[in-house]
């Protein structure tokens, strides 16, 4: 389909609502379906984007012939009957993170993308924030010379004290979320990106906070984790460890620190957000400077701004990214081997904390 409108279905309308269906629209594509479980919670998403079908069973979505590309924005544990679906019925996939409940579902998908030759990837999108970009670009550019290790912080939480909220699915570690997935997976996608990949991880998880609230009445206990910690060591040398919470009361966001033989860079904290900035900071220097100077970040990399959502203008480029991927033939990344690796390695920290040891990671390509 080199020059047609590419056509395609969503499942899920969480975040698929919030920046699945406003992003293909903007960039070109034809939102011909929507699918919630719920046909209320469907028919008002079609509703509001002027989307011509809605549907609650998406095996019946995927049997339009009108649809080219599925995205879905469901929970986790919902992503690989899914994806096997859509691929089964020949349609390019892009999945939302975290990719999948464990590794041998990430590897299924992984390896039934291959077999398809269908166009696959993952929702990584914070990849194309422009402080991400032109970070990448230094590294390879050679900036730091050897990595020597780098600092990962992501601190948030109430600034009143914890209070139950309602219970949601992402409570129940069953549903594969928990933060560690949720925001974890993103940090860990980018470390891979940035420095290569990893051969083994140790870590924790913890729950701090698990009181829930059921029916607005009665408490009860979330399984997920709200706080983890890690260590990477990566195959071309250096390391990275990273602190994440969410329930860090006054926590100072996210900041990563990178340090290498010869030369620093940070990106600052971006505030009380989980998310790194559109539009990002970047600080450096090289041995002999007199301090930390801010990088400027070439235009070409903060093409536009999208004040709709803080998500929208890295994800409409992951769009871009999918679309010449469908165009072309090929599985652009971030993509389903993206998504296998990073799930490796969240399989890893949970099984670290569980027993207490390094675990290695398995060289698969």
């Amino acid at each position: 389909m080199p020059n047609d409108k590419i056509r395609i279905g969503i499942v899920g309308v969480g975040f698929g609502t919030q920046v699945h269906i406003p992003a293909f629209q903007s960039e070109g594509l034809e939102v011909v379906a929507v699918c919630s479980r719920h046909s209320d919670t469907a028919e008002d998403a079609a509703k509001r984007f002027d989307i011509p079908y809605a549907f609650t069973n998406y095996e019946e979505m995927m049997s339009m012939e009108s649809i080219d590309a599925i995205s879905i924005a469901t929970p986790p544990s919902s992503h690989s009957s899914i994806v096997m679906s859509a691929l089964e019925a020949g349609k390019h996939v892009l999945c939302e993170k975290p990719f999948a409940s464990n590794q041998d579902e990430a590897w299924n998908m992984w390896q039934k993308a291959i077999s398809t030759g269908l166009t696959a990837m993952v929702c990584h999108e914070f990849r194309f924030t422009s402080g991400r970009m032109r970070v990448k670009e230094l590294l390879d550019e050679n900036f730091l010379g050897q990595l020597h290790m780098v600092n990962v912080n992501l601190l948030t939480g109430p600034r009143d004290g914890f209070k139950p909220r309602p219970s949601t699915y992402r409570d129940n570690m069953d549903e594969g979320v928990g933060f560690l997935g949720a925001l974890g997976s993103h940090y860990i996608d980018c470390l891979r990106h940035w420095f290569g990949e990893v051969s083994n991880v140790s870590g924790q998880i913890f729950t701090h906070f698990p009181d829930r609230l059921k029916n607005d009445l009665e408490i009860i206990q979330a399984t997920s984790e709200d706080t983890f910690n890690f260590r990477l060591n990566f195959v071309n040398g250096g390391w990275a460890s990273m602190v994440g919470s969410n329930v860090a009361g006054y926590g100072s966001g996210g900041q990563i620190e990178i340090y290498g033989r010869e030369g620093t860079l940070v990106t600052p904290h971006s505030g009380i957000g989980f998310n790194p900035p559109p539009h990002g900071k970047i600080l450096g220097a090289k041995p002999g400077s007199p301090g930390l100077a801010e990088i400027s970040i070439p235009e070409r990399l903060e093409p536009f701004s999208d004040d709709r959502d803080d998500r929208l203008m890295p994800f409409r480029l992951l769009t871009r990214q999918f679309v010449a991927g469908i165009r072309n033939g090929h599985s652009m990344t971030p993509n389903f081997y993206d998504g296998y690796k990073c799930q490796q390695i969240l399989d890893a920290i949970r099984e670290s904390s569980r027993t207490g040891r390094t675990v290695m990671i398995a060289s698969d390509v």
